[in-house]
């Protein structure tokens, strides 16, 4: 009995030993890392904030410039500056298609909206007015906003060019008073044609150019075309 004892005395004694090197298990909530995590969503919200807040200051430029409105002075650096510091947010990759999908195509209906309060001859006239301011002063200031944004499939001009053929010119009818034309084409229609012609899209012809491409022929003689009689089913487009 005196020599079990012993051992398990001495057995106890070792276990307490044993048990003096483990180490404290850390305490869940003395995290360092769960510690940060109220300061770390503050500075997420802030930025997110700052996102938001520069975004809007885009947003409220460009709708304004569509609307014959200029920039203040020194506005453009803020602008740049705004969509910098967006460029490298969470938003930053999703500036180029906002700008396509909402704020052009907002302000592009503006313009459709008055070219199409004009009827025959009328609406030609002021096609070709709304399209030399476009083309002189919206179209650059547009390009100046968005000057940091690089690098992407089609430049803020080209998207800006196809919107304009897309959202404007293909919805006036133009087609349809073309031939109703006594007088000379006016000459900014002609440049606009060739011009939006000269733009085209990575994936190559759409709908949308040949349907421009019938409108050149109508002001252009003599025309050779991307696509030749795309409407019959031996068409052939040039490469």
């Amino acid at each position: 009995m005196k020599g079990g004892f012993t051992i398990a005395l001495s057995f106890a004694l070792q276990s307490h030993k044993m048990g003096s090197f483990r180490r404290p298990r850390p305490r869940f909530m003395s995290s360092p890392v769960l510690s940060d995590l109220p300061r770390f969503q503050a500075a997420r919200q802030a930025m997110q904030l700052s996102s938001n807040s520069a975004w809007n200051s885009v947003q409220t430029a460009v709708i304004n410039v569509f609307k014959g409105g200029g920039l203040q002075n020194n506005e453009l650096y803020t602008l740049n500056e705004n969509i910098r510091r967006l460029l490298k947010s969470e938003l930053g990759s999703f500036i180029t298609d906002y700008f396509q999908n909402q704020l052009l195509a907002k302000g592009l209906l503006f313009m459709e909206e008055k070219v199409k309060l004009c009827e025959g001859e009328d609406r030609i006239d002021v096609l070709s007015e709304i399209w030399d301011h476009y083309f002189t002063e919206t179209l650059p200031t547009l390009q100046a906003i968005f000057y940091p944004v690089q690098g992407q499939e089609l430049t803020i001009r080209q998207i800006a060019l196809l919107g304009f053929r897309d959202l404007v010119l293909l919805k006036v009818k133009l087609e349809e008073i073309l031939p109703l034309v006594q007088t000379k084409v006016p000459a900014s229609i002609v440049q606009m044609l060739l011009i939006l012609q000269s733009v085209h899209e990575p994936t190559g012809p759409t709908e949308g150019y040949l349907q421009l491409e019938e409108l050149v022929k109508q002001v252009v003689s003599p025309f050779l075309g991307l696509c030749e009689d795309h409407s019959s089913s031996g068409s052939t487009c040039l490469l």
